[in-house]
């Protein structure tokens, strides 16, 4: 699937570096502004969404950027923890998918997907998993995405969506 931006180009996704983290954090911080949340608790999360240079040490950060306008999509993964998967099963935690709200709809965020899903495919896991916010859980729902049941409730994330990639 090629992402129609409206620009008539695709994004170009690229490894994102410590240098770009004020413009991924923008993303962040435009997007979970949008989400269906109290304000004051979208504000006092926003902190653990944005990413610092440490993070860059732990996780693969993938950019989605326009020409003539910047980065407009972000997303992070890394390797998921046996507990969180299906019985078994090898995956990448796909950590956070972020795009701008006046890019969204154009497929930046599926191509963003797509590419968690491949570098699963690459690291030979069985699967993508994601521990998805209430708001996006139709986004992953559409693309394939089986909702996980939650069998400790106590522990488990109530959003979780696995999709097998081999």
């Amino acid at each position: 699937m090629t992402a129609d931006t409206g620009s008539g180009q695709p994004p170009a996704l690229r490894p994102v570096t410590a240098a770009d983290l004020p413009a991924v954090n923008r993303v962040i911080e435009r997007a979970v502004m949008t989400w269906t949340l109290p304000e004051r608790v979208k504000r006092l999360s926003l902190a653990s969404y944005r990413y610092q240079p440490h993070d860059l040490d732990h996780l693969t950060l993938v950019a989605a950027e326009l020409p003539d306008i910047g980065i407009v999509g972000v997303a992070a993964w890394e390797p998921a923890q046996a507990r969180d998967l299906p019985p078994g099963k090898s995956a990448l935690l796909l950590h956070g998918l972020y795009v701008d709200p006046d890019h969204q709809g154009h497929g930046i965020g599926s191509r963003l997907l797509e590419a968690a899903v491949a570098a699963a495919r690459e690291a030979g896991c069985d699967g993508l998993l994601v521990k998805a916010q209430p708001d996006a859980v139709d986004f992953f729902a559409a693309r394939g995405m089986e909702r996980l049941a939650v069998a400790d409730p106590g522990r488990d994330y109530p959003h979780r969506y696995w999709l097998a990639v081999r």
